[in-house]
């Protein structure tokens, strides 16, 4: 396991220990059988592939290790807003707080604030989180091969499959894609980003995309700034993609959305309105 990611996962697994003493796993599996209705995160995203459109994960990030904070200026029900006018077809939500300075009810109020399907962005350790992600509103949650064994993974999806969740399958090189072949997720993310050196190169993405199955939908991650990376990207079978710091990093985040999408604001007849 990666130098970071080490780390990472020590404070998580002392942070899930701390919530476990709080609530107990019986509380959560019944808050988790109680929460809101799924909404289909896969299909959202088969959606768009299949309209020849681009499926966009936004990202709602505060900061992040490598970046530090990456928008002061943070409401993430207004980023939520901004994102889904600006033609995103998906929504993910950090709620680490130790690193990304993210929180559980980030996710709450963004899912609140749209229509959009939500990934909790988080690292994924332990059957009591993905039970917890349920309970917050999650509809996908992320695994990285990186993190977990096999039997880790295995278990995990099966179980937030069972609660009728979404997963996201995050590898970085050959090896852990190679793992996925033992998971059922249609869902591979390739992480442009190297997460023992923080280091971004989306060759990643194209070198990998070689050995992507014709029955996975290919979701590139990191690195991403313009039409142009997009496009090159798509060149390779990735038409799907994650997106958070280039976005974030803007003032109007919902033009920033439309631009990297090529698309353009719908132009609004204030007359008319009145009128009406």
């Amino acid at each position: 396991m990666p130098d970071i990611l080490q780390n990472i996962c020590k404070v998580k697994r002392g942070e899930v220990q701390n919530r476990k003493n709080i609530i107990s796993m019986s509380e959560m599996i019944s808050r988790a059988k109680d929460g809101l209705a799924v909404r289909d995160f896969t299909a959202a995203l088969k959606a768009c592939r299949q309209k020849g459109k681009y499926g966009l994960i936004a990202e709602i990030k505060k900061a992040s290790p490598s970046k530090g904070v990456i928008r002061s200026n943070f409401n993430p029900m207004a980023i939520a807003k901004a994102y889904e006018a600006g033609g995103a077809a998906c929504l993910s939500v950090l709620t680490d707080k130790p690193f990304f300075q993210g929180a559980d009810e980030f996710l709450i109020d963004a899912r609140n604030a749209t229509h959009l399907p939500v990934l909790r962005k988080d690292f994924m350790l332990d059957p009591f989180q993905i039970y917890e992600s349920r309970s917050l509103g999650a509809d996908c949650v992320l695994l990285i091969m990186a993190a977990l064994s096999d039997n880790q993974a295995i278990s995990l999806e099966a179980l937030a499959h069972e609660l009728g969740m979404s997963v996201l399958v995050e590898v970085h090189n050959a090896i852990e894609l190679d793992r996925t072949a033992k998971l059922s997720s249609p869902l591979i993310g390739i992480n442009n980003r190297n997460l023992k050196t923080l280091k971004v190169d989306i060759n990643t993405t194209i070198e990998l995309s070689k050995s992507i199955g014709p029955n996975k939908l290919l979701i590139s991650e990191s690195g991403l700034f313009s039409p142009d990376d997009l496009a090159q990207m798509s060149d390779v079978g990735a038409n799907c993609f994650l997106i958070g710091e280039s976005l974030m990093s803007q003032e109007d985040v919902e033009e920033a959305t439309l631009r990297l999408l090529n698309t353009k604001k719908p132009i609004v007849d204030e007359e008319k309105l009145c009128r009406n």
